[in-house]
């Protein structure tokens, strides 16, 4: 294994006692919060806004109107 492929954690044995396995899931969970927190920054999403104005609506218009001819 390269160094990029090496595990994040290895228990090489042993078990853990309450105050370990805490100490563990606190590590873990920090740095699954970092991971999330640097792919939402690396993709920004654009505001879309849930409404529309509605004088810039375009008007209906027929299928059989003289405007849909052109």
């Amino acid at each position: 294994m390269s160094a990029s492929e090496q595990p994040l954690v290895r228990i090489v044995r042993g078990s853990l006692n309450d105050e370990e396995l805490a100490a563990l899931t606190a590590v873990l969970l920090a740095r699954a919060a970092v991971a999330q927190q640097a792919a939402a920054a690396a993709s920004p999403v654009e505001p879309v806004a849930g409404w529309k104005r509605l004088e810039r609506r375009l008007p209906y218009f027929s299928p059989v109107s003289w405007q849909q001819a052109a």
